[in-house]
């Protein structure tokens, strides 16, 4: 979300391992743990072993992870991700009953809106999380905050209809 590459964010920084995930971003159960360090890599490596972290048909994983990282996919994918949710955003700001908890910079976002709405969009189908309150309550005013969360895949029609509920 930020432009940065990726040595930017993490050993220039001075970070010492990232959890690479592609769980979220289309990859079956595949994460990775890249570590900067050699003597904490080697210490980490005796401790997946404990761990019993050995998986036999590891290469199933591993051909995941190495398509999702070439050609830069892995980036594609987030930035499509990114995109919808930018699509998302805009038209939530549209809505008077919509606010933000934090500032929605890449996949995600966090808004509120009042109860009798929420509720008007799950009655139509919609389906997300709420991160605070529950949909049952007596104060159709209260506003509770929706986790809004788009993956690589989301259409445009699909946000689309997502927003049009707002309406009615």
């Amino acid at each position: 979300a930020t432009g940065a590459r990726p040595a930017e964010m993490t050993w220039r920084a001075g970070v010492d391992a990232v959890s690479f995930g592609g769980t979220k971003n289309g990859l079956m159960g595949v994460e990775a743990l890249v570590m900067f360090d050699a003597a904490k890599a080697w210490e980490f490596e005796l401790r997946r072993k404990r761990g019993a972290h050995l998986f036999s048909k590891h290469r199933y994983l591993s051909a995941q992870m190495l398509a999702y990282l070439e050609d830069d996919l892995w980036l594609d994918m987030a930035r499509a991700a990114n995109a919808a949710n930018a699509r998302l955003v805009a038209g939530l700001k549209a809505q008077e009953a919509v606010t933000f908890a934090h500032s929605p910079d890449a996949n995600m976002t966090f808004a509120a809106w009042p109860r009798a709405l929420h509720r008007r969009l799950f009655d139509a189908g919609a389906q997300y999380i709420l991160w605070e309150g529950a949909v049952e309550g007596d104060d159709a005013e209260e506003r509770l905050t929706a986790r809004l969360v788009c993956d690589w895949s989301a259409s445009d029609e699909n946000t689309d209809r997502f927003l049009e509920l707002f309406a009615g």
